[in-house]
């Protein structure tokens, strides 16, 4: 399979492990090379250029901010659904982000709607 038809498959309806950050060099590689970082209260992006056809994330919840693991998990999954659904205008980066103390209080509506404003803020200094 092409990188071309992969990235059309990856833009179909599930989250494949190619759109994910594995490993800790992954993860290395986007702390160490001068990331661009964008915060809003709930969360911190960090995100550096790749070289792969789509953007890759990898998302940190630590125990230390987000006590109740239903309240990790949930906001994982608002994370991967949001980039999920807006793969297609975000630019080629590897992303971390990064859940912050008070995420947890937040109803899903607010922490979606800070995720799109992520991602407008990303594309926009990407294209500078």
């Amino acid at each position: 399979m092409s990188d071309e038809q992969a990235c059309e498959k990856q833009l179909s309806a599930d989250f494949p492990t190619s759109l994910r950050l594995l490993t800790a060099e992954d993860y290395k590689r986007v702390f160490n090379n001068n990331p661009l970082k964008i915060v809003c209260p709930p969360y911190t992006l960090l995100a550096v250029p790749n070289l792969k056809d789509c953007s890759r994330i990898g998302l940190i919840v630590a125990k230390k901010n987000v006590r109740n693991a239903v309240d990790r998990n949930r906001i994982k999954r608002l994370a991967r659904e949001s980039f999920r659904l807006n793969q297609h205008q975000i630019p080629t980066y590897d992303i971390v982000l990064l859940a912050r103390c008070g995420s947890s209080q937040l109803p899903n509506k607010v922490l979606f709607g800070h995720l799109e404003q992520l991602w407008i803020r990303l594309q926009k200094r990407s294209s500078k």
